[in-house]
């Protein structure tokens, strides 16, 4: 049993089977309609999603999430936007720092196909908060049965308050009751410029949700002179898992298909002589990346940003590394027209128990002097105030932690059960009945050391704030980036644990109270690598 699964194997035998059969009810008569707007067909140009810009410091729209069983039984979930009487999935959304975002969101998800293969145990509805009491009040603030067909979102990567209506996700609890639940934040006018993105955070069924398409961009608009006048591109993978032939190895780029050689490339259309502006997002829940551009060779691509945030210094690499969650902004250099192109991850090693992780062809880069692109609209005007996390490499930390990641798997097969736990604290998976495991103080800055005792890589991601990377194995980095999600190496077996020291800000009195950390390979965080963390004021 993963986390407080009370649900339905604490029903009765009459209730188990009329929930199966409910359940089995919507699929069957929901899968035969077109609840998703249509994905790109392979082979296809690349296009940006559709932008979706702050007026008058407020971005305020109405979202769905909406899925279809598609021919092989794998659920795809969609984030619905109605333009002009059209839909369109996940929108990029746009704002400036001190921007209002307003989202009106409706859970539709009528329909749930079969679980693709996972290593822990199946996943069961199980309670989150005070299910009672949210009934009672009609509140999902307070919690709720967690169902295949519940949701919310998690703002990934904004350092904006743990609370319901804006970045909660433990006890804030959807039903898919077509009702609109209001998400209301500001922006902090201090968040460094970047890109950021949306994503269901429903414990237990993050993993399929994310998998099945459910992921959106967000950009906070800022100046960067090394961007000016450039194509913007907004680039989104993702990675399906198939529940009839569990293929987890098939990516999309923006929804299409990039399975060659079973279907062709999607294009990416450039024109020759002309650099670009790439903004890309792993949104895959289990992909670590290698990616490149390779044009007449490997090309150097300059990196501006990471999970959002500004790098110390620009810097050049031929291979841009991303972990789940991971974003990484850059500049492509100009390109040779008529030159054989492509963009790819070129593989990653993910241990001996890891998800195979091989390379794989993203894109046909497609070089024309003619090729029309999107320029990046002019940038917000700078503003006076000091970026958040300013100055953190300098500060002396108050507080050290010690933290690992391990696994038990449940038989020789498994299935296994995931942790992250607190040095000194005996490992459990998540539940919401767990006490904090860590308590800290607003005012606090921490060093945590995270090592990994499993034979696959793991993604640590902690929610509300960003953390430096000052050292890896203990050896000190030259250069500390802000990240909000990093990789933690496999053990190999033999030798010390890998490891890696992050620097933590608990500064800033406006994410006081209790949130998250947990693995970002998300059937991990569903099947229990995950732990809270409570800030007091």
């Amino acid at each position: 049993m993963i986390g407080n699964a009370k649900g339905v194997r604490g029903m009765s035998g009459a209730n188990r089977i009329l929930f199966i059969v409910l359940v089995c009810a919507i699929s069957l008569s929901a899968a035969a309609q077109q609840l998703c707007p249509p994905r790109p067909t392979a082979g296809t140009a690349i296009s940006n999603p559709v932008d979706l810009y702050s007026q008058n410091g407020t971005l305020t729209l109405s979202l769905a999430l909406q899925s279809q069983v598609g021919a092989t039984g794998f659920t795809h979930y969609c984030y619905v936007y109605v333009q002009n009487g059209v839909q369109v999935e996940a929108p990029t959304l746009r704002l400036n720092p001190g921007d209002n975002l307003v989202i009106n969101f409706a859970n539709k998800i009528t329909v749930v196909g079969r679980a693709p293969k996972s290593r822990h145990a199946p996943m069961e509805p199980m309670e989150m908060g005070d299910v009672k009491e949210a009934a009672a009040a009609n509140n999902p603030c307070l919690g709720g049965m967690v169902l295949p067909t519940s949701t919310n979102i998690h703002f990934h990567g904004l350092n904006v308050p743990p609370v319901c209506h804006q970045d909660e996700v433990v006890k804030t609890i959807i039903p898919n009751n077509g009702a609109v639940f209001q998400y209301a934040l500001q922006i902090p006018a201090n968040d460094p410029p970047g890109m950021y993105w949306y994503h269901p955070h429903a414990h237990g069924f993050s993993a399929p949700q994310v998998y099945g398409g459910a992921a959106g961009a967000l950009i906070i608009q800022g100046n960067n002179q090394l961007t000016q006048g450039l194509p913007e591109r907004i680039l989104t993978i993702r990675r399906n898992v198939d529940a009839v032939t569990d293929d987890d190895g098939q990516f999309t780029l923006n929804f299409e298909p990039a399975n060659y050689p079973r279907s062709p490339l999607p294009i990416i259309n450039m024109s020759g002589g002309q650099g670009e502006f790439w903004r890309v997002l792993n949104a895959t829940t289990n992909g670590f990346l290698a990616l490149q551009v390779n044009s007449g060779g490997v090309k150097q691509l300059q990196v501006i940003a990471l999970d959002g945030i500004p790098v110390t210094a620009p810097y050049y690499t031929s291979t841009i590394y991303l972990p789940p969650a991971g974003r990484a902004e850059f500049i492509v250099p100009p390109l040779t027209a008529g030159t054989s192109s492509v963009f790819s991850t070129v593989g990653f090693d993910t241990g001996p128990i890891g998800d195979p992780m091989p390379a794989a062809s993203l894109a046909k880069i497609v070089i024309s002097p003619s090729n029309a692109v999107q320029r990046a609209k002019p940038a917000a005007p700078p503003t006076n105030v000091a970026q958040r996390f300013s100055g953190l490499a300098s500060v002396t930390p108050n507080v050290t932690r010690s933290l690992f990641f391990s696994e038990v798997n449940q038989g020789t097969n498994g299935p296994g059960q995931f942790f992250i736990t607190l040095a000194g604290h005996t490992p459990r998976v998540f539940a919401t009945t767990n006490p904090p495991d860590i308590v800290t103080q607003v005012g606090n800055v921490e060093d945590w050391t995270i090592s990994n005792q499993t034979g696959e890589p793991h993604a640590f991601h902690i929610h509300q704030v960003h953390f430096l990377v000052t050292a890896i194995n203990g050896i000190a980095v030259t250069s500390p980036q802000l990240v909000d999600t990093v990789t933690i190496p496999n053990w190999t077996g033999t030798g010390a644990y890998p490891n890696v020291t992050v620097r933590m800000d608990f500064r800033d009195p406006n994410i006081a109270g209790s949130f998250v950390y947990h693995c970002h390979i998300l059937d991990h965080e569903d099947g229990g690598m995950m732990a809270t963390i409570q800030v007091n004021p």
